[in-house]
Parts: structure tokens; C-alpha cells; sequence
């Protein structure tokens, strides 16, 4: 038996499924959304409440990868942006958003940054989360993407969730980039953060 079938799985935030839903219902009606469902042994919506199993949210965005991979990389990274605006809407406190917003940048940054690594386990599952600096991330060992091979970067919904967040409460002029990921053999997968230039 292989190591992996040994591994207690983690838990997950539910919206790596939900926001993901309507994503692909719009993207190819009710037929599309369930066809990735049925595929990743999933028939109905996880609730809202709580945790989740990843196994489930993995299956979900793998699924998606396999069935359209030209499309997978912007439904992520749409239901990414869709996950972030909801945890601005209902996991962020309104003073604590207009407080990082008032603020410097250099003073902003550091503060979400470290909100982020406190509720690492929404995102990260069993991975392990690390805060490698301000605006640099590392999933270890990423459920979202563990056992696909690739030649490019996966994690297009975290990078989503991260650039959103920091363009929403920090810079309007920061990116997100995925940097390393463990589908291409890398021990992490890591996210950095940059200003884009202004003209």
C-alpha cells in the first residue's frame, strides 16, 4: 500500500468548491458544472459551514484540468478572485479592511501577510503553509495539485485569492505569480507577490 493511502487527509474551506460552481456554470451551463462534479465523485455542494475534506476540492480542480485545460487556468483563477471577495465580504472585519487600506503599503503588507499564515489551513489542507517573507508564500506538498505532473505552474486559484486580496486591501499595483509548483516536481509551490509598474 502506498504511502499516500496512509495520509490522514486535512481539511479545506468549502469555497474551493463553492465559488468554483457557479464559475463553471457560466462558463458552460448546469451540463458543464455537473459534468466536472460527476467527475471528481461529487453530486451535490459541500456545505457552507465548517470544513471540508480536500479530497473533494482537490478532485474538483483536478477534474476541471483534466476535462478543458485551456480553460482551467482562468475558471481558477476566476473562482480565486470570487473567493477572496467573500472573505473580504464575511470573514475580514469592515474596520480591519478600511485600517489596511489607509495604510502604507509597507505597513499594510506585512499585517495581511500574517493574517494570511493564521488562517492557512482554509487553503492549504494538509500542505504546509509557509510565510517566506512579506509577499512570498509556499504551499509544501499542495493538495490541490498532489499526483498531477505538469510543465507549468497549477495553482492559478491560489494565486487568485492571494493578488486579490492584496490589490483589494494593499497595492492595487501588485501581482501574483506562481513561481515553483509541485505538479512540475518542486518541493512547494510558491507565490510571490510584485508591483507592477506604473506609466
Amino acid at each position: 500500500m502506498s504511502e499516500d493511502a496512509h495520509r490522514p487527509e486535512g481539511l479545506i474551506g468549502p469555497n474551493a468548491i463553492l465559488q468554483l460552481l457557479p464559475v463553471l456554470e457560466q462558463a458552460g451551463g448546469a451540463r458543464f458544472r455537473d459534468q466536472v462534479m460527476a467527475a471528481a465523485g461529487l453530486f451535490a455542494p459541500p456545505s457552507d459551514a465548517g470544513m471540508m475534506p480536500e479530497g473533494p476540492a482537490a478532485r474538483m480542480h483536478q477534474a476541471l484540468r483534466a476535462l478543458e485545460p485551456e480553460m482551467a487556468p482562468s475558471l481558477a483563477w476566476e473562482a480565486g478572485v470570487r473567493t477572496a471577495h467573500y472573505i473580504m465580504a464575511y470573514r475580514i472585519p469592515r474596520a480591519a479592511q478600511r485600517a489596511l487600506q489607509v495604510l502604507p503599503p509597507v505597513l499594510g503588507a506585512p499585517l495581511l501577510s500574517k493574517a494570511i499564515a493564521r488562517h492557512a489551513w482554509t487553503f492549504a489542507g494538509s500542505g504546509r503553509f509557509e510565510h517566506e517573507g512579506t509577499l512570498r508564500f509556499a504551499i509544501h506538498d499542495n493538495p490541490i495539485v498532489r499526483g498531477e505532473v505538469s510543465a507549468v505552474p497549477l495553482c492559478h486559484w491560489h494565486c487568485a485569492v492571494f493578488e486579490t486580496l492584496f490589490r483589494s486591501l494593499v497595492d492595487g499595483r501588485l501581482r501574483c505569480a506562481e513561481t515553483t509548483c509541485c505538479a512540475m516536481g518542486h518541493a512547494a509551490c510558491r507565490f510571490t507577490l510584485s508591483r507592477r509598474p506604473s506609466f
